[in-house]
């Protein structure tokens, strides 16, 4: 795997002399998650000498996102940073830029060509097929390897939300958790309220279950949330992201699992890249930021994670 940009890199990017506005499109702004990737973004770009920022929102709209990208080349930014509404709508961004000469990284959500970028682009990311394993691997500890799951999927036009649930089953066909199954799945789209509603209408089937398994830790909020609503005793549940909200609900006993993206490098480093690749220095092509595992026995480790 790539890394994180070197240390001489990082010294050309702060200690040249430039002036750059690097223009930011994020999916949404009402995301406890991407308000943390774009913070660690405009930290960075303020420790950094001449860099300015404009920020956009796509409302979770990719036609919207796109109209964005064209006024960002219209406007004459020196590089782009594009947290994704969706995978498929990125192969026109990145020739967009590309074509107008101004590079463009992508942050959190891989582009659809990630593994075909040109020079001038570049990909900051985790692994999401270490996330859900990682989650999933601990649920099924916990439940001595047999149990049944509920799943509460993000996005369906989501790649992070896809191999989350994707890597869930791939961890259940193991012979460690092969007691495991999943009784249903569905979307909440990251949201607590969605989740906290779709819950609620599992909990009326009266179906016995051992485990909530969340894309996300906003969605596992929604669903411990439902179960107490309903004074039900609550079941295992596992989010992603270790968001402050997330570790809150681990403090306080209710989530069991959790799994930190680390935000805030993630932008820091996406906006080293953008302004590394506007004067004209080279970057990797795919930067990863590690995913590590959360659970109450090391939740001191992450007090202050992704604020």
């Amino acid at each position: 795997m790539k890394h994180l940009l070197s240390a001489a890199a990082l010294a050309l990017i702060t200690g040249s002399a430039h002036a750059e506005n690097v223009g930011i499109t994020t999916a949404r702004s009402d995301s406890a998650f991407l308000t943390i990737l774009r913070n660690g973004m405009q930290d960075q770009a303020a420790k950094l000498d001449g860099v300015t920022v404009q920020v956009e929102d796509a409302q979770n709209d990719a036609s919207r996102q796109l109209d964005q990208v064209q006024n960002f080349v219209s406007s004459g930014v020196d590089a782009i940073i594009v947290v994704a509404v969706d995978g498929d709508s990125t192969p026109a961004l990145t020739k967009m830029a590309t074509d107008a000469g101004i590079p463009i990284v992508y942050a959190n959500h891989p582009p659809a060509d990630v593994d075909k970028l040109p020079e001038t682009a570049a990909f900051v990311g985790s692994n999401e097929i270490d996330s859900g394993t990682l989650e999933t691997k601990e649920v099924c500890r916990l439940l001595g390897g047999k149990g049944a799951a509920y799943v509460l999927m993000g996005p369906l036009n989501n790649h992070s939300s896809l191999t989350r649930t994707k890597d869930i089953h791939d961890v259940i066909a193991t012979d460690e958790c092969k007691g495991m199954s999943v009784i249903e799945e569905q979307s909440a789209n990251w949201d607590r309220l969605e989740a906290a509603n779709i819950m609620t209408n599992w909990l009326s089937t009266g179906r016995e279950f051992d485990a909530v398994i969340a894309n996300n830790d906003e969605m596992a909020i929604g669903a411990i949330q439902a179960m107490k609503a309903a004074g039900v005793d609550m079941s295992k549940v596992g989010g992603i992201d270790a968001t402050p909200d997330g570790l809150a609900a681990m403090a306080a006993g209710d989530l069991d699992v959790t799994v930190f993206q680390n935000a805030i490098a993630q932008g820091a480093a996406a906006m080293d890249a953008a302004v590394a690749l506007s004067r004209d220095h080279k970057t990797e092509r795919q930067i990863w930021v590690p995913f590590e595992l959360v659970t109450p026995e090391n939740i001191k480790d992450y007090a202050t994670a992704n604020q």
